[in-house]
């Protein structure tokens, strides 16, 4: 079955067809480990993962590039704000962020490269940019000059006045116009620095993704990925610099943006003090929970989270976990089952058919296909049994209190008040717990 992507470079979905069928080539933007990753974060981490293993059901080699960058003007500042050395804060958030990958049950991409160990190759690029005329020195800073790439703005779809209007750009007497934008900066008294024709300095922000996917990907490939927010400047500065360094008609062929997560429909981000970090859910919910929210809506819409999203994925989850068992063997999930995610990443689409095959399979009818295709989309990586733990001690309740509702409900059913009784009993079931009365006894458990 042939994939479907929405492609941003020309503003149409469009039928994937690869450079080489032998080997797809992806590269999605990564962290830069300046603070640990929020909730934003984690839906490009589970989009691409999603769109990994689609790619990998059809064709034999995929390789999946998702850079670290850990030198950044961000990173400097933080670390300088903690006062301990950008090495120690880029580690450290490095390894919290392959901490929440595992949380998401995330595979790991074939190759993550570091910004810092790629610095000969941004020098080179930057040598390659001034040889050819689309970048200049000036102060010891390089720029790459915008109006020399005719082709600029196309994949934000704006002219270049219109970009530069709309967005917050670097002032400096240093530039010959105020669009160009730097390839290699100076570095101040103690900021890492490495040495260039230029003198002691550091690469920019947008060259660090040209270099890496050129190491990694060769100068043309498949598709670009990334959050909305990085096509203009980070993505159109990414395709001027590698296109020209290059002498290439293409840069990558499908440029994929998941759009952003909201918080009462406004976008999480650190100056609307609403950020959400990842790490903060790993000892309250379970990461298939986060996960399963992060699918509910197509990848090209908004997502507005919210307790009662994850309360809706908890309790789907429960319910399908009623099926699942270790014993149940995996078989091939059917084309018509993976038909929306062949359509776009229609995340929500293919939810909807795990839904319909809970039905069937609730009644014995082809658990194996229902187990099969949940796995398919990085549910079920654990057991019922480290489930209902999970549940068990994250429940809102404790035992003690658990027993003293049921006592309170069993008095009120002997002074025959069952609306008190039933109000108790639904208290209960909110929080997660079911109950049964057998044999004169209240029985109960985690549903």
């Amino acid at each position: 079955m042939d994939i479907f992507l929405t492609n941003n470079l020309t503003n149409k979905k469009e039928q994937f067809v690869p450079n080489d069928k032998k080997n797809i080539g992806m590269y999605v933007c990564g962290p830069t480990v300046y603070d640990d990753p929020h909730i934003g974060n984690a839906r490009p981490l589970v989009i691409f993962d999603v769109l990994f293993k689609l790619l990998k059901n059809n064709f034999s080699k995929v390789t999946y590039v998702r850079n670290i960058t850990d030198i950044d003007d961000k990173i400097i500042k933080s670390s300088q704000d903690q006062n301990i050395s950008t090495k120690e804060l880029t580690e450290k958030v490095t390894s919290s962020f392959f901490e929440d990958c595992n949380f998401l049950n995330c595979e790991s991409p074939t190759h993550q490269p570091k910004a810092t160990e790629h610095i000969d190759l941004m020098i080179e690029m930057i040598s390659q940019l001034i040889k050819k005329g689309f970048a200049y020195e000036n102060h010891k800073h390089v720029y790459f000059e915008v109006k020399k790439f005719s082709e600029y703005g196309k994949l934000s779809n704006k002219k270049l006045e219109d970009l530069i209007a709309g967005s917050r750009v670097e002032v400096s007497e240093n530039k010959k116009n105020s669009e160009d934008f730097v390839l290699w900066k100076p570095s101040n008294k103690n900021e890492p620095s490495w040495d260039s024709p230029w003198g002691k300095g550091r690469p920019g922000w947008h060259l660090e993704c040209s270099a890496m996917s050129k190491k990694f990907l060769g100068n043309e490939f498949d598709i670009h990925g990334g959050g909305i927010d990085l096509i203009f400047p980070h993505h159109e500065n990414e395709i001027a610099q590698s296109r020209c360094a290059n002498d290439t008609k293409i840069f990558a062929k499908y440029w994929v943006h998941n759009a952003f997560i909201t918080m009462s429909n406004e976008k999480m981000a650190k100056s609307q003090g609403n950020i959400l970090k990842i790490k903060d859910f790993r000892n309250k919910i379970s990461g298939q929970v986060i996960r399963l929210a992060l699918m509910s809506a197509h990848y090209r819409q908004p997502l507005d989270w919210n307790d009662k999203l994850l309360n809706d994925c908890q309790s789907t989850l429960d319910k399908w976990y009623r099926i699942y068992s270790t014993d149940i063997k995996p078989v091939q999930v059917t084309e018509e089952v993976l038909k929306p995610l062949y359509e776009d990443l229609n995340t929500p689409g293919y939810i909807a058919n795990l839904h319909k095959l809970y039905e069937k399979a609730s009644k014995g009818e082809n658990k194996e296909l229902f187990v099969s295709a949940c796995k398919f989309i990085g549910l079920f990586n654990e057991d019922k049994r480290q489930w209902e733990k999970y549940k068990k001690e994250n429940a809102s309740l404790s035992e003690t209190e658990i027993k003293n509702k049921i006592d309170l409900r069993n008095k009120a059913r002997a002074n025959k008040n069952y609306k008190e009784a039933d109000k108790i009993r639904d208290e209960l079931l909110d929080k997660g717990v079911l109950i049964e009365d057998k044999d004169g006894k209240t029985l109960w458990k985690f549903k």
